[in-house]
């Protein structure tokens, strides 16, 4: 028997900087992926058209992989303000984990995978607009947007709200309305999930110089923003309930959603620094951890009502 590992000299444990598998996952970003994997699924059990379940693993796990490609790109072109934000100055590039030049090759590599794979396991055109889709996080909202304008966020919210539509193309082959509807709720979602972190984190993109809403018209008029997307937001969520991808189990928990959702986004525009400093943010947080149950929820929904029609139960009829 070897005697290596028992008097050996090496200490064979992790050393503090050097990159673990955990690294390389943390780089594909899994809990934005999380979101991209649910509503792709949503989007494709919702379409009209039956799916293979190997294709739709399939297809499911390279679109995971060109949101995680997507993500990687990202924490590479951002290193440099990554380093500076405080809630992001642990991440794998600024902790000297790993380099910039293999999260960009790891991105890269991937993106290029997802799309010839999805373009193989499904069509043509779900791959096309997985390719659309990365290209248009990493380069319109990364590189380009992000920052010099303070709607950066709204325009990542696009690029977030194409894995529906991805889903339901891997599935059908086709354009429709109804995938638009779900890209639509994301949309709107975006800015006042977003902008509530925003109120809290303030410092962090003050210090990296990140045109956030906060930090170039003031917590006052992204108080007002919330409001005006949150009313927008609920008002496209129930409208929603009355079409294809709607039904009665969807738009009753619409309708207790966006009251919630409504009550939270008017009690912070009712608020000022004062207050908010006072309770510590109690009410921007709150609203915050409510969005991320919002969207959950809302898709859920949708996936109930699409489960429901399959067995002849689902609609308005």
């Amino acid at each position: 028997m070897s005697d290596i590992g028992y008097d050996s000299g090496v200490d064979a444990r992790p050393q503090e900087g050097e990159a673990q598998f955990g690294d390389f996952l943390e780089l594909l970003k899994p809990r934005v992926m999380s979101l991209v994997v649910f509503t792709a699924l949503v989007g494709m059990l919702a379409a009209p058209v039956p799916v293979h379940p190997v294709i739709g693993f399939c297809a499911i796990l390279f679109i995971a992989l060109g949101g995680g490609a997507s993500g990687a790109l990202n924490m590479w072109w951002d290193a440099d303000i990554d380093r500076v934000m405080r809630r992001t100055r642990k991440r794998p590039i600024p902790a000297g984990k790993i380099s910039e030049e293999d999260t960009r090759a790891l991105g890269f590599a991937l993106a290029g995978i997802s799309v010839l794979m999805l373009s193989l396991a499904t069509n043509l055109l779900a791959g096309a607009m997985l390719a659309f889709t990365i290209f248009f996080y990493v380069v319109i909202y990364t590189i380009w947007l992000k920052r010099i304008t303070p709607q950066n966020i709204v325009i990542g919210g696009a690029a977030g709200a194409f894995p529906p539509v991805i889903g339901w193309l891997a599935a059908t082959d086709t354009m429709a309305v109804e995938p638009w509807l779900m890209f639509a709720i994301i949309f709107m979602w975006t800015p006042p999930h977003f902008w509530a972190l925003a109120l809290f984190m303030r410092n962090d993109y003050d210090d990296a110089g990140v045109p956030m809403l906060t930090v170039t018209h003031g917590r006052r008029a992204t108080r007002r923003h919330i409001l005006i997307y949150t009313v927008l937001l609920a008002a496209l969520s129930i409208a929603a309930g009355f079409t294809a991808i709607g039904g009665p189990v969807y738009m009753a928990l619409a309708v207790v959603l966006n009251l919630a959702f409504l009550r939270g986004a008017f009690r912070i525009w009712r608020r000022d620094e004062t207050m908010s400093e006072g309770d510590n943010f109690a009410v921007e947080r709150g609203f915050f951890r409510l969005s991320l149950l919002y969207l959950f929820l809302h898709f859920g929904a949708i996936l109930a009502e699409a489960l429901l029609a399959h067995w002849g139960l689902g609609g308005w009829g």
